[in-house]
């Protein structure tokens, strides 16, 4: 099977694991524990970014770069991808009255999509299958 393809499917696998564990401890944190809505949104994304960042490190680009600069950039991304999606998202359900979910569903497809494009070429790029196999 094609390399780039197995990357794909390996790379969505992990995020509709990672989409689950954000879901899931959203839920924990905001319902169970009363946190409120934006410490229990950001500490539910940070656990489902560092299980995505690891698994797709070690197993989807076998990659053998320094994890703190790979870190990093993946924060960066955040620092970007946060602020624009959570402002879009607001937009669409309180000026436009589109569903909740469905602006959900979007936001990770766009996060989907856009991650691992900028994980394969920009964060992971030189060191893609230089991990020796364990």
């Amino acid at each position: 099977m094609n390399k780039d393809l197995v990357q794909t499917i390996k790379f969505t696998l992990f995020s509709i694991s990672a989409g689950i564990i954000q879901l899931g401890s959203f839920a924990l944190f905001n319902d169970v524990l009363k946190l409120g809505w934006w410490p229990s949104y950001l500490i539910s994304l940070i656990l489902s970014v560092l299980w995505n960042f690891t698994l797709n490190r070690n197993f989807t680009f076998k990659s053998a770069s320094n994890v703190p600069v790979a870190m990093l950039k993946v924060f960066a991304y955040y620092c970007v991808f946060t602020p624009l999606s959570t402002l879009l998202g607001n937009y669409l359900t309180s000026s436009l009255h589109w569903n909740d979910y469905l602006v959900t569903i979007l936001n990770m497809a766009i996060n989907l999509v856009t991650e691992f494009l900028y994980q394969k070429y920009y964060v992971f790029r030189d060191t893609l299958d230089k991990k020796d196999p364990q």
